[in-house]
């Protein structure tokens, strides 16, 4: 698309998720579930994650501390940032690879009142072209003598969506004609309850609403066009300005005799857009002396939404049209394997536990209807093999107990 003074739009990819699923990752990771009855101790956790898969690499820093005024409150603040290098796929379909930095800030805090804990944050995610402000909130309440504890959240986000282009002179720029808003909503109840003293089971539901914008901006569909180019040709994606979603999950953790835990878990999620995915788990933790080592295997399956095509007859087919491989149909595998060290710190006995931490998890997506376009003036449009993509993450964190 020309723009005003010859600039030109810059396609820009995602690692896998939006930028609105990277905040709610985040908001999962500095919203763990309080347990029962008691607050989080004071801690820092100092963290270095690297993604690398599909021809992008992710990387930065994350820090996160928790700290109690008091018996009744704790407070956390954190810190993540995401710098990323990108050619993948998407991007050398129709322009270059590009660098970027995303920034995010988050504050919370816990407030316990006899057997009921209130919990409340606000989460601010800023790249060259979004912009995301979350709140959330959650209250926590122990019941049956401490077996059972009942957890209900809501957040909201509200979610800037630019576009950037290059101008002649080769620099960077928001483009002034595109501003998009998305606003999202999310519902969960959560409920934990001890089965016995060697079992413990977690059934989760959340609801989640989205209006506004909520497609990508650079990614396009491609219509089958045989005098042009590779056969295809580019158009702008067409979504619904609304989508409603559902999510079921359930989990059983085992404690071993031996001090090793074994956990399995199941979730099923669904939208209106008719995406339907399924997601098994399996998780083992083995302590030896001081000593943490997991591994896990996990396995998920997705169909496609119902407007969703690699390759579309003709321009204009349906009112709804999209080629983002987020709602192409895949399977995907991962492996995972982690260890923690338990030390103490040389000189400041009074930092108590303190642990280093090593993550590495291997990923595999078969993607069934997203084929490699970059391969049609070899195969043709519409026959080009299927894309795969094989990602390594590896985490490293210390964590430190003051």
């Amino acid at each position: 698309m020309q723009l005003s003074g010859g600039a030109q739009p810059v396609p820009r990819p995602v690692t896998g998720l939006s930028a609105f699923a990277r905040t709610l990752t985040a908001l999962i990771v500095i919203t763990v579930p309080v347990l029962a009855g008691v607050l989080p101790d004071d801690r820092a956790d100092v963290l270095w994650h690297v993604y690398n898969g599909g021809d992008i690499t992710v990387e930065g820093p994350e820090l996160l501390v928790r700290k109690k005024v008091g018996d009744t409150l704790s407070l956390t603040a954190g810190y993540y940032e995401d710098m990323i290098s990108s050619a993948s796929i998407d991007v050398k379909l129709s322009a270059s690879p590009y660098h970027e930095i995303r920034k995010q800030e988050n504050v919370g805090a816990d407030y316990q009142h006899g057997k009921t804990t209130y919990s409340v944050g606000y989460i601010h995610s800023k790249e060259p072209d979004y912009r995301a402000d979350t709140t959330f909130y959650s209250v926590s309440q122990d019941m049956f003598g401490d077996l059972t504890t009942l957890t209900m959240g809501y957040r909201r986000a509200w979610d800037n969506i630019y576009r950037d282009i290059k101008t002649p002179a080769g620099q960077l720029v928001n483009d002034p004609t595109f501003h998009q808003i998305a606003n999202h909503r999310g519902y969960s109840l959560s409920l934990s309850q001890i089965l016995t003293r060697n079992t413990i089971l977690g059934v989760n539901y959340e609801l989640l609403t989205d209006q506004g914008y909520l497609a990508n901006p650079y990614r396009k569909i491609r219509y089958f066009s045989p005098g042009a180019g590779a056969g295809f040709t580019l158009a702008d994606q067409v979504y619904p300005n609304t989508k409603t979603s559902n999510a079921a999950s359930v989990q059983l953790k085992y404690f071993l005799p031996y001090r090793a835990a074994i956990t399995g878990q199941y979730r099923f999620y669904s939208d209106t857009w008719g995406v339907k995915a399924s997601t098994a788990e399996l998780d083992y933790t083995h302590p030896w002396h001081r000593l943490i080592f997991e591994g896990s295997l996990r396995y998920y399956k997705q169909g496609h939404a119902d407007f969703y095509s690699d390759l579309f007859p003709r321009a204009d087919y349906q009112n709804f049209m999209a080629r983002d491989r987020e709602l192409a149909a895949f399977r995907s595998t991962t492996v995972g394997v982690g260890a923690s060290y338990e030390f103490a710190v040389p000189f400041a006995k009074s930092l108590g536990k303190n642990t280093i931490n090593v993550r590495f998890d291997h990923l595999m997506i078969n993607y069934s209807d997203f084929r490699n376009a970059l391969l049609a003036g070899v195969y043709g449009a519409g026959n080009e093999p299927l894309y795969k993509l094989n990602a390594n993450i590896f985490q490293v964190f210390v964590s430190i107990w003051y």
